[in-house]
C-alpha cells in the first residue's frame, strides 16, 4: 500500500519534484526487499529460472507497452536508428570488456609464497573464500533498465499524476522480480549477503535518480532528444532480456511451467500498462 502522503496527490494535479521522488522510493525499497527475501530463503534452481523468466517477460513487456508506442508515435527514424545503434554498441562493448576482464582474472597465476606463508595457508582449516567476479553484463543491463524505469516514471508524472501513479505500481512489480533475480545471480557468483544487498540497493537508487531526471531535465526536452534516449533504452532492455536474463534462465532444463512464467510476466505488465 502506498503511503498516505503519496496518495494525497490528486489525479488532475501534476505532483511536485519531492512527491515524485517519494513515489520512486516505493519501487526502490521493494527491489531491496526482493533481494533480502532471496537471501533469507534462497530459491532452488527451478525457482531461480522461473524468477529470471518472469523478470525477462516483464522487461520485454515494458519494451512493448511503454517504449515502442512512444517511439513510434514520435516518428523520427533517424534518431531511432542512432539511439538504437549506440545502445547496442555500448552493451556489446561493455560485455566484451567484462568478459576480457574475467578471462584475465582467471588467467592470472597464483603468486608464489614464501615457504612459511604457504605452510600457514595450508594449515588453515577453513580459509575464507574470495568473492566471485561481479556479473557486470547483468548488472549493467539491470542498472540501465532501472534508470530508464525512473526516467519513464518521471516523464509519466510530468504528463499527469494519475498516469504516474499507475506506472509506479507497474514498475514496482517489475523491480521486485529484478531484485530477486539480481540477488540470486550475485549469490551464485559468490558475493556475500551484505555485498549483495548493497549492490541491489545501489541499483535501486538509480530509479530515484532517473525519476528526478525525468521530471526535471527531460520534462522540456525536444522530441529529438527524447527519441534518442528512449531508443537507447530500447536497445539496452532488449539486450538485457535476450543476452542476460534468458541466457541465465536457460541454464536450467526447460519445462512448460518455466516457459509459461515468461508469458505470465509479460501479461501482468501488459494488463497494468493498459490501465495507465
Amino acid at each position: 500500500m502506498l503511503p498516505a502522503i503519496l496518495l494525497a496527490v490528486t489525479p488532475d494535479v501534476t505532483p511536485s519534484w519531492t512527491q515524485v521522488l517519494l513515489y520512486a522510493l516505493v519501487p526502490a525499497a521493494v527491489m531491496v526487499a526482493g533481494a533480502v527475501i532471496a537471501i533469507i530463503r534462497p530459491p532452488g534452481p527451478a525457482i531461480r529460472s522461473a524468477i529470471l523468466h518472469f523478470a525477462a517477460g516483464v522487461v520485454f513487456s515494458v519494451v512493448a507497452v511503454e517504449l515502442l508506442p512512444d517511439i513510434v508515435a514520435r516518428h523520427r527514424p533517424l534518431e531511432v536508428g542512432l539511439g538504437f545503434a549506440i545502445g547496442v554498441g555500448v552493451m556489446l562493448a561493455l560485455r566484451s570488456l567484462t568478459r576480457k576482464a574475467a578471462e584475465k582474472e582467471k588467467a592470472v597465476p597464483t603468486p608464489s609464497l614464501p615457504p612459511g606463508v604457504l605452510w600457514a595457508s595450508q594449515a588453515e582449516p577453513n580459509p575464507t573464500p574470495a568473492p566471485g567476479a561481479l556479473p557486470m553484463g547483468l548488472l549493467t543491463g539491470v542498472g540501465i533498465d532501472i534508470l530508464i524505469d525512473g526516467l519513464l516514471l518521471g516523464i509519466g508524472f510530468a504528463a499527469g499524476a494519475e498516469e504516474g501513479m499507475l506506472l509506479a505500481i507497474a514498475l514496482t512489480i517489475e523491480v521486485l522480480s529484478l531484485g530477486l533475480a539480481t540477488a540470486v545471480e550475485l549469490r551464485q557468483e559468490g558475493q556475500t549477503k551484505t555485498r549483495t544487498v548493497s549492490i541491489v540497493a545501489a541499483l535501486s537508487a538509480l530509479l530515484v535518480l532517473g525519476a528526478g531526471i525525468g521530471i526535471t531535465v527531460l520534462k522540456g526536452a525536444s522530441d529529438n532528444v527524447m527519441e534518442l534516449v528512449l531508443s537507447f533504452g530500447l536497445a539496452a532492455l532488449l539486450f538485457l532480456v535476450t543476452e542476460e536474463l534468458l541466457t541465465e534462465a536457460h541454464e536450467e532444463p526447460e519445462s512448460p511451467w518455466l516457459t509459461s512464467t515468461f508469458f505470465l510476466g509479460f501479461l501482468v505488465f501488459l494488463i497494468l500498462g493498459m490501465l495507465v
